[in-house]
């Protein structure tokens, strides 16, 4: 079945199987996804048909219109974005069959262990170490910025299981239990006065080896494609036009005259129209995805995506003048989500501060861009052949 007309067909199946009024939120979710409707470019089985990725939005279209729930993709979104395609790649198939539904349902939430206090922009210097014990991992050590991690049900993990080889080399990825008794979350108290962030400590977290992601020792290569994955959920998502940071703004400048100068005049129209590329852009990536896996290019978008909303929210805030200065909100919430339009240009400027560091430093981006996109010469790199345990730290 190629034709969108009879994917079509299949969700009118599904609607008229489990009416959404009828029907609760989490049920008709299920059903979805057991209908291979939740992401039609997944194998059969696990939530799709087979089918290139082009045609979800004829799916979702079709289910929106009769008013069925969706699966609220901005607050798992690490679990889509990062999670789900690296277990579709690397896990095996009881992986695929025990982690993928509950994940696409929302039902288990998913977080990232990934960057440590000392392995931040060089990810592969982590020391969070993994030790085998028969059919069990013994994992000891510590991660942070962990966003979800206080909501997560299962996070992906990638420690150090051979210390005696270079850094690339001696790392493994798991799927982690966050309730096992030895992971500790705590918030990080953030500009924004919010606590959307943790720092995890892992202390005799044990891991069966059978959630385990690729080879032991293959970590790195397997956490290429959830990084990759992660720049594009983050700086690659679809919007219309005016989407994101550069609506509020606009609609201040048309509802607020006497806020208007010639100079923020010309900033706005520049950042308008670089909004404006970088969204098209994001649509030929998109594009690009369907015949394949996400590659370098998601860097170049992650690394516009962090300067546009930084440059656009200062504009805001000057624009507003001695309003755009205020921001009420310091309270130590812990949301489940960023929500970048929902709250006042005080918040969108510190928030995006945070930008140009998460899923990767801008610094590290341009690296990538320049080595993988443009094939400039690479950095030296006197660790290349060092093993990890010789490193000066």
């Amino acid at each position: 079945m190629t034709d969108a007309a009879e994917l079509r067909s299949r969700a009118q199946e599904l609607l008229a199987a489990h009416p959404p009024a009828d029907t609760g939120r989490l049920d008709f979710l299920r059903a979805r996804f057991d209908a291979g409707l939740a992401w039609v470019h997944f194998p059969e089985g696990l939530g799709g048909l087979g089918l290139p990725r082009s045609l979800q939005p004829v799916v979702d279209a079709e289910l929106q219109a009769a008013g069925a729930p969706d699966n609220d993709p901005r607050r798992i979104g690490i679990g889509l974005g990062m999670a789900a395609p690296t277990i579709l790649q690397y896990g095996t198939e009881e992986q695929k069959a025990r982690f993928l539904k509950p994940l696409w349902t929302g039902e288990e939430v998913w977080c990232q262990l990934f960057s440590e206090p000392g392995a931040g922009s060089d990810l592969a210097a982590l020391g969070t170490r993994a030790v085998r014990e028969g059919d069990e991992w013994v994992v000891n050590g510590q991660k942070v910025w962990t966003s979800s991690a206080h909501l997560a049900r299962w996070a992906i993990l990638i420690a150090r299981t051979d210390p005696d080889v270079p850094k690339h080399r001696g790392i493994t990825y798991f799927v982690c239990d966050m309730t096992d008794p030895g992971v500790e979350v705590r918030p990080l108290r953030q500009i924004t006065g919010e606590a959307e962030f943790n720092e995890v400590f892992l202390t005799g977290v044990r891991i069966p080896d059978a959630h385990r992601l690729g080879g032991t020792g293959d970590g790195w290569r397997v956490a290429q494609t959830t990084l990759n994955n992660e720049r594009v959920a983050i700086g690659g998502m679809r919007l219309p036009r005016e989407g994101g940071m550069i609506g509020p703004v606009s609609k201040t400048w048309r509802e607020r005259p006497e806020l208007r100068t010639h100079d923020l005049h010309q900033r706005l129209l520049k950042l308008w129209v670089d909004a404006e590329v970088a969204r098209l852009t994001g649509e030929r990536l998109r594009q690009q995805l369907v015949a394949g896996q996400p590659g370098p290019e998601g860097a170049g978008m992650k690394l516009a995506f962090a300067r546009l909303n930084q440059e656009i929210s200062g504009l805001e805030v000057e624009l507003g003048g001695e309003e755009g200065l205020l921001y009420d909100d310091w309270t130590m919430r812990r949301p489940e989500l960023v929500d970048f339009t929902g709250r006042d240009a005080g918040y969108r400027y510190l928030r995006s501060k945070g930008n140009s560091i998460e899923g990767g430093t801008s610094e590290v981006l341009l690296n990538i861009v320049a080595e993988r996109v443009l094939g400039l010469p690479a950095e030296p790199r006197t660790d290349k052949d060092v093993a990890w345990k010789d490193l000066a730290r």
